[in-house]
């Protein structure tokens, strides 16, 4: 009788910390939204000139940048190269949970009957907010 009970302890303790330890995994996508955050999209010309000098030897590739300087967080996402001219990048969410900061962003293709030339570009976007000191997570 004794020998039946060690045997069932042996297999029920592993479950038992197994099914334990899963639920003390932390997933940043289950956080709940604090709130939207106010940002503004920025025109190149109007980028930070160190931000820029990364953008520019990174923008052949997909890329995610975070950027802070005076009081001020730059965020900034590219798509590689694209065959022609009509991509951009729009943002779709940008918003705080209680540990991150979270921005969504789609690739953008030609309008339909839009006038394009095919030229390689390298479509990105870049957002600037109010500095918060979060982890910056990219969807």
């Amino acid at each position: 009788m004794k020998r039946l009970k060690t045997s069932c302890i042996i297999w029920i303790l592993p479950i038992l910390i197994a099914g334990l330890s899963a639920g003390c995994v932390s997933r940043y996508d289950e956080e709940q939204k604090l709130r939207d955050l106010d940002f503004t999209v920025l025109d190149r010309e109007d980028e930070p000139e160190e931000l820029s000098a990364m953008i520019e030897e990174e923008k052949e590739h997909p890329f995610r940048m975070v950027y802070a300087d005076q009081g001020q967080l730059y965020i900034a996402e590219g798509y590689g190269g694209q065959p022609t001219t009509g991509y951009s990048v729009a943002v779709r969410e940008l918003y705080e949970t209680e540990n991150t900061v979270c921005i969504h962003t789609n690739l953008m293709g030609p309008e339909k009957g839009e006038d394009i030339r095919e030229i390689a570009t390298f479509p990105y976007v870049v957002v600037q907010l109010e500095y918060i000191d979060k982890e910056v997570i990219f969807d």
